[in-house]
């Protein structure tokens, strides 16, 4: 576990050269703002496999993935666990106005979260312009990504469901700056096979024949287990099985 104020000279020196500035939930804020934020903010690494926190663990802190992939869980009684989410760079962690978290948040890979200690990150909230909009718009595309998931789990085919995950990390890494044009698409797949199964709700076995599947007809290319190629992206997104509208 790593805690530290970053200097100048570090990875992350200032609000400005941060990677997922468009993306983040100050996307909008004013340099007054941007500065009251950096004055109170931190930077925490979590290892792949560490909790960054627990279902019904008091919520210390709230803030943004800078670089990583986690995911959010719930389990059950008798040990089952459903996999909720994922968060990739430039998503929030947290909710102001409340004490404990619902889910458990684990880094799936390891993650760098820009973090604001969650009373003083609401004091700058209840004074900004710009935070409380952009909070309310980040709730809702959340609330929309949770509706394509309930159709993504109970009507998608296994190579949709598939296909739908690469879109939106390609989408991300693209929106990132990670990525070429589009028909040279390339990034790098942030997730395990196992995680993937787990997250789409198949076996580890119908991952990889689904994959395979993709790469023979054409639609992905694949180097090694996490390196992913889409020569043409009208076709992966033909193969989610959205409405071309959507």
């Amino acid at each position: 576990m790593k805690e530290y104020l970053l200097s100048k000279g570090s990875a992350f020196p200032d609000c400005g050269d941060c990677p997922i500035r468009r993306q983040a939930i100050c996307a909008r804020c004013s340099v007054d703002e941007l500065a009251s934020l950096d004055a109170i903010k931190t930077y925490r690494t979590f290892a792949k496999g560490e909790a960054i926190c627990y279902a019904g663990q008091t919520i210390t802190h709230v803030g943004t993935l800078v670089t990583g992939v986690a995911v959010i869980s719930q389990g059950l009684e008798d040990g089952r666990r459903q996999i909720m989410g994922i968060l990739l760079p430039g998503d929030f962690v947290g909710r102001p106005g409340r004490l404990v978290s619902q889910y458990d948040i684990v880094a799936a890979s390891e993650v760098v979260m820009c973090r604001f200690k969650i009373g003083a990150f609401e004091s700058i909230l209840a004074e900004s312009p710009a935070l409380g909009p952009r909070l309310l718009e980040m709730t809702l595309d959340e609330l929309d990504a949770a509706r394509e998931w309930m159709l993504l789990l109970g009507r998608k085919s296994a190579r949709e469901r598939i296909a739908t995950l690469l879109y939106l990390i390609a989408t991300r890494s693209r929106s990132l700056g990670e990525v070429g044009d589009q028909a040279n698409f390339t990034f790098e797949l942030p997730l395990t096979r196992e995680t993937l199964a787990d997250y789409l709700g198949l076996t580890i076995e119908t991952v990889s024949r689904q994959f395979t599947g993709l790469r023979k007809d054409k639609v992905i290319d694949l180097k090694g287990q996490r390196q992913v190629k889409v020569p043409d992206f009208p076709k992966l997104y033909a193969e989610t099985g959205d409405h071309p509208d959507g």
